[in-house]
């Protein structure tokens, strides 16, 4: 049964809306989105993409892109909220979100989460059709494939539904470079890199997010959900975590092996070395240790919470390191 302690003390629906959509969630995928368009429009800059890209057009793609994407995002959570309003009372993590507060129905959240996803897909066909096609793809896989099928069924939800989580690189690149990208193939971005990126976050959310899952041990089987830790137990999902780190750092040496991918040998080594800090949260982790005072596991804490900088740390300095001249960082190779 929702709480209904906190349903006279209505925030007002501009908060309650905020809420559903999980703007906090979203700011860090946007992140990644622009920081695309910036890569992009600086290796432009550099000669190394054969099209002129002006600081206006720059701004122009980062707009469309940041409305377009939180509608879409925003609109995908309120869904969610709607689905889940079964379960989302039953955890700690997710018991004061506003459906289960009775701020709204789970029909009212329903309504204003299509609303505002066909809104911000749909935005991004003012600019290119390959944008469009990766919100609507990411609206699609997160509400019916992830939240609708996997969450519920299978341990490896987190797994197949990080694809819904990794597009907006793909995003953010299609908007960018939609000058130079025809065709009828929504696969075809002119460019390796925003594919890497979409590898980054999609090898980045299991261990990020079963690190959130061990912390708040026991609140997803209350509620049903077949969490890796909660199937398999901890340590099977501690394992499967450092497998995750493993594929991320050969991810970063990329530029080592492939100069073809455009971007320059420094990259590996910040990678690297960004990722070897993350990971070594990862093997922090202990199965064994003792709970705090609030039935959490802290270095699984620890862990989710570095895992957010570093995924944000990879983003920005790969965008320091397309604003360097090439000549001064090493070999990039053909892009387009």
């Amino acid at each position: 049964m929702a709480n209904t302690t906190t349903d006279i003390h209505h925030p007002g629906w501009p908060k309650v809306f905020v809420r559903l959509m999980k703007l906090r969630v979203i700011m860090l995928l946007q992140i990644t989105a622009i920081c695309a368009i910036l890569v992009h429009d600086l290796l432009a800059r550099h000669g190394l993409i054969d099209v002129d890209r002006s600081w206006t057009d720059t701004f122009y793609a980062v707009l469309i892109t940041v409305v377009g994407g939180t509608l879409s995002a925003g609109g995908s959570n309120a869904i969610n909220m709607w689905f889940d309003a079964d379960i989302d009372q039953h955890m700690r993590r997710t018991q004061n979100r506003p459906v289960p507060l009775g701020h709204i129905s789970a029909n009212g959240a329903l309504a204003f989460g299509l609303v505002i996803a066909l809104l911000g897909s749909s935005l991004f066909l003012l600019v290119s059709w390959k944008a469009a096609f990766w919100s609507f793809f990411s609206v699609f896989f997160y509400v019916i494939i992830y939240t609708m099928w996997l969450k519920r069924r299978t341990p490896q939800n987190i797994v197949i539904g990080g694809i819904a989580g990794s597009t907006p690189p793909l995003i953010g690149w299609a908007v960018a470079a939609t000058d130079y990208t025809g065709g009828v193939n929504p696969l075809d971005l002119g460019s390796a890199i925003p594919w890497m990126l979409f590898a980054l976050i999609f090898l980045w959310t299991p261990p990020h997010f079963w690190a959130l899952a061990l912390y708040r041990s026991g609140e997803y089987a209350k509620a049903e959900v077949p969490m890796m830790n909660e199937v398999k137990g901890a340590e099977h999902t501690i394992f499967q975590s450092k497998i995750y780190c493993v594929l991320l750092l050969m991810l970063g040496s990329v530029p080592c092996f492939w100069p073809e991918s455009g971007l320059p040998l420094l990259w590996a080594f910040i990678a690297g070395g960004l990722t070897l800090w993350y990971a070594a949260s990862v093997w922090a982790i202990d199965p064994d240790e003792p709970f705090d005072e609030n039935g959490r596991m802290p270095k699984a804490a620890k862990s989710f919470f570095r895992s957010l900088y570093y995924l944000g740390w990879m983003f920005l300095l790969l965008v320091f390191v397309s604003f360097v001249p090439p000549e001064s960082l090493g070999y990039f190779g053909p892009l387009s």
